[in-house]
């Protein structure tokens, strides 16, 4: 069978066979046979010469791995056209939610969360109303807020319950609000 034939259906089960048997040589035939129609399904899903391209090997990817599932119910060509439009309609969709993330160079610097600036007075004035905290109070805050840790890890640390490591924290966080309240209205987004 020359390469450039699309096998008949007597050839397509023996084609098959042969490439289920590990026979590399007609499984490029299989591939040969049938690559231009599958090229043809997946370019009219996509209008993109490079996307049919990536679509259309994986349309092939698929069907070689699903080959032992083919029971000849329809011919090897309309079969594999399924599966070159499900890897097409597939492959747009990723494509759709990727380029639905991308954004122009010129508009990289806005992408993302813009970057607030603490004012030197607020920033001041939070160091201020930290260390005005009670003692009991500062080192639940510091330790949980500023240093992340565990409210067990507090507790055991300080010696308290973790319950009690809550409730200061509570207390701690009301007192700089009241401490940091004419602020309030610059930081609400």
């Amino acid at each position: 069978m020359n390469l450039t034939e699309t096998p008949g259906p007597l050839d397509e089960r023996q084609l098959v066979s042969s490439v289920l048997a590990g026979d590399m040589l007609a499984a490029r035939a299989l591939y040969e046979a049938h690559v231009a129609r599958v090229h043809r399904v997946v370019g009219r899903f996509t209008g993109d010469p490079d996307l049919a391209q990536d679509f259309t090997q994986e349309a092939f990817i698929r069907a070689f791995r699903r080959l032992p599932e083919f029971r000849f119910e329809s011919s090897l060509g309309t079969w594999l056209s399924t599966i070159a439009a499900s890897a097409a309609l597939d492959g747009l969709r990723k494509v759709k939610r990727f380029r639905t993330r991308e954004a122009e160079l010129d508009e990289a610097g806005e992408v993302g969360y813009a970057r607030r600036e603490a004012e030197p007075d607020l920033k001041e004035r939070l160091a201020r109303a930290i260390t005005g905290l009670p003692d009991i109070y500062r080192s639940v805050f510091i330790m949980y807020d500023v240093e992340g840790h565990t409210h067990e890890e507090v507790g055991a640390a300080l010696g308290i319950p973790s319950g009690t490591s809550k409730a200061r924290l509570s207390v701690a966080r009301a007192k700089l609000r009241e401490a940091l309240a004419d602020f309030a209205g610059e930081w609400i987004a």
